[in-house]
């Protein structure tokens, strides 16, 4: 090694995996020889003491590093970091590829981004593919990394924008270790959970028996022959029925009061356990006892992670019975304790929320005793209000009573709502950014309750597709709920990073193997259980105190140790 000034490594993979590489200095510029090697991963081995590699792409490099036994402690992903100053710079949308970014700082044509890379179901793909994007020569690279130091600099809060960009390239590395771990998955236990839902499997791929069944019960119920799965033709056959219905929606139908109501309702709910994770996705996306879903961190402007296909975050309760952890092995289940009423605590610095969220316990109760003469449900539905924008009938009067009592936390919100609603950028704690008013909705994403969402069929939390307006309101629900929902997005990044840093310097076997928004599992030996429960707990304080300083805000966690995921809940 050369000193602290050499700390950071870049390296730029060529073709045949070999690589460039030289050490760099603070500045970004190369500190000695650019060396090439012929094998990336056998470079990166032989220099254990280096203590961040800069690349363009974690996708790109990591997994060939993972197959041959390589495990890197940090990184720092050009592509990643291209895509969050874009978005701190009011320009989220435009190309994020380091190829862009070069051309951008030459003054060139800005190459558009590849289209996103179709994952092969049941492969580790990455590893098989090209480059998700342009190769970029070793000069280039360096060329850009240093540019994006000076653009970490030039920005309002620059530590914590670095601090941001490291969270993210962490998640990087953290996704690519997840997919090549793989959940374990039970495939028996699966067949047999589809055998009791569905019933027998027809010849030729059919419907399964009991979607067979409940498809003629509906269309005995309308007295004629009615497709349960192509909405058009229920909505037709209620019009022609006498009921007006807007849409096939559970909540929609289980308010009428007609015979097609119970077997339509339940046909659906079989039908996409059947269709998203059927026979066909258990083979397609399990081998060898694992799931191994590719993770897309960052996939959502919020920051919240979504997967290139698998359906890994909508995997059904019933068939989590399926996820079994291996023999002598648990499954260490942990969900973070209603975490965006605690982050909005810490980022509004209001005295008073903060006390409330410093206690380990539930916080609706504690909120309810302070504000709302214990009436949990009533502090509940205030907070929630708050955050995503509620604010009609009963939720009017309650926000009321919490403006009250925790006037800086709702006066945090109601900020970022109105800079929404007046086209302004909002950020998270750590600098992430809004989309600009003319790119809100592009991917769908919308300030919604999870609990709502969930409702959604076919759609993922935190999701509303349709949702993309040009109505400042709209706008505005989607900021106020911005800043608390991205900002749990930065925290979570940091946890992800303690507990993979932890797990690693305790020398434990454990492996993380899942990963969505407020809730992580990890795969242990039964001894090394206790071990990992009070990691989980340490990680989640240190990126409390880490993202956002010392407060007197707790973020808990509730752990289940478990040999099935199903048992966790």
């Amino acid at each position: 090694m050369l000193g602290r000034m050499t700390e950071r490594w870049a390296l730029a993979v060529t073709e045949g995996g070999g690589a460039r590489l030289a050490p760099l200095d603070r500045a970004g510029r190369p500190a000695g020889p650019v060396v090439t090697e012929p094998d990336a991963a056998a470079a990166v081995r032989s220099r254990p003491d280096v203590t961040r590699w800069v690349w363009r792409s974690t996708a790109e490099v990591y997994p060939r590093l993972l197959a041959a036994g390589v495990r890197v402690e940090r990184a720092y992903d050009v592509e990643a970091a291209e895509s969050l100053l874009l978005g701190h710079e009011g320009r989220l949308g435009e190309p994020r590829s380091a190829a862009a970014a070069l051309a951008r700082l030459r003054g060139g044509p800005v190459p558009p981004d590849p289209p996103p890379r179709s994952a092969v179901p049941g492969s580790q793909s990455s590893l098989f593919e090209p480059p998700s994007g342009p190769e970029l020569p070793f000069d280039a690279l360096v060329e850009v990394y240093a540019a994006q130091l000076a653009r970490h600099d030039a920005t309002d809060r620059p530590g914590r924008m670095r601090l941001l960009t490291a969270a993210e390239s962490a998640g990087t590395l953290v996704a690519a270790e997840m997919n090549r771990a793989g959940l374990p998955w039970r495939a028996d236990v699966h067949r047999e959970v589809l055998h009791e839902l569905l019933g027998e499997r027809y010849a030729g791929g059919g419907e399964p028996r009991r979607l067979a069944e409940l498809a003629d019960e509906v269309s005995a119920a309308f007295g004629r022959r009615v497709r349960p799965d192509l909405p058009a033709d229920v909505v037709k056959a209620f019009a022609q029925a006498g009921v007006k219905v807007r849409s096939t929606r559970r909540w929609e139908l289980e308010a009428l009061d007609h015979p097609a109501v119970r077997p339509l309702v339940a046909y659906k709910k079989l039908y996409r356990i059947w269709t998203a994770h059927g026979w066909s996705w258990l083979q397609d996306w399990v081998r060898d006892g694992r799931f191994h879903p590719e993770y897309q961190p960052g996939g959502t402007v919020s920051g919240r992670w979504t997967t290139n296909g698998g359906g890994a975050l909508q995997i059904p309760k019933v068939i989590r019975r399926a996820v079994v952890a291996d023999a002598g092995w648990r499954l260490v289940v942990a969900d973070a304790a209603q975490m965006e009423p605690r982050v909005l605590a810490a980022i509004s610095r209001d005295p008073g929320l903060m006390e409330v969220a410093g206690h380990e316990g539930d916080l609706y109760t504690a909120l309810s005793d302070r504000a709302f003469h214990g009436d949990r449900d009533h502090a509940k539905i205030a907070l929630l209000g708050a955050v995503y924008g509620q604010t009609s009938g009963d939720g009017l009067k309650n926000l009321a009573a919490l403006r009250r009592r925790f006037p800086r936390a709702v006066a945090y919100v109601d900020d970022a709502a109105k800079a929404g609603e007046e086209g302004r950028l909002v950020r998270t704690w750590l600098g992430r950014t809004s989309p600009p008013a003319a790119g809100h909705g592009e991917d769908g994403e919308a300030g919604i309750p999870q609990e709502e969402a969930e409702r959604k069929e076919g759609e993922r939390p935190g999701f509303l597709p349709g949702y993309a307006s040009s109505d400042a309101r709209a706008r505005g629900r989607f900021t106020r709920n911005f800043v608390v929902q991205g900002s749990a997005a930065d925290w979570a990044l940091l946890l992800l990073a303690a507990l993979r840093r932890s797990v690693a310097a305790a020398g434990l076997r454990a492996e993380l193997v899942f990963f969505q928004h407020d809730e992580v599992i990890v795969h242990c030996p039964l001894e090394e259980t206790d071990a990992v429960v009070g990691a989980i707990r340490e990680a989640a304080e240190l990126a409390g105190r880490t993202a956002f300083g010392e407060t007197p805000v707790r973020f808990p966690f509730t752990t289940a140790v478990v040999e099935r995921y199903s048992d966790a809940k």
